[in-house]
C-alpha cells in the first residue's frame, strides 16, 4: 500500500492530499529514508512523520483494506512516540496563553499588576 494511503487509512491525516503535501515537504520518512507519496509500505516498516510540532514514530503491523474507524487503528499500527514529545506540546500551548494578542488594546489594571510582578529588574539594577 502507498504511504499516503496508509497514513490516511490509519487517520493521521484527514485527506490524502495533506499526506502528499507532507511528503513534498520531507516530513515523512519510511525506514529512515525520505518518502514520496507513492512509496510502498509493508508490515514491520518504521514510519516517522512530523505533524503539529510532534515527531511521531510508527511501526506498521498490518495493511488495512480501506480507511478504518478510530477504535480499530491500533490493529494496524504501533505508536512508539515518546511521551516527552506530547509534554513539549503542552508547554508550547501554555506559553502561548501567556502572551497578549496583537490589537487587544491596553492591558487592564489586573494584567498590568501581573506584568509588574514579572519584572525582573529593579531600580538599583538599572543604576549599576
Amino acid at each position: 500500500m502507498r504511504v499516503d494511503k496508509y497514513l490516511w487509512c490509519v487517520r493521521y491525516y484527514k485527506t490524502r492530499n495533506m499526506v502528499t503535501e507532507a511528503c513534498k515537504k520531507n516530513h515523512i520518512t519510511v525506514n529512515g529514508q525520505v518518502a514520496k507519496a507513492s512509496k510502498e509500505v509493508f508490515a514491520t516498516d518504521k514510519i516517522t512523520l512530523r505533524k503539529d510540532q510532534i515527531t511521531y514514530t510508527l511501526t506498521v503491523l498490518d495493511i488495512p483494506q480501506n480507511r478504518v474507524g478510530a477504535k480499530l487503528v491500533d490493529i494496524y499500527r504501533r505508536d512508539e512516540t515518546p511521551e516527552e514529545a506530547f509534554a513539549h506540546l503542552e508547554l508550547l500551548k501554555l506559553s502561548k496563553d501567556h502572551y497578549r494578542k496583537f490589537g487587544t488594546g491596553r492591558p487592564t489594571k489586573k494584567e498590568r499588576r501581573e506584568l509588574d510582578e514579572l519584572d525582573f529588574y529593579t531600580e538599583t539594577d538599572e543604576l549599576d
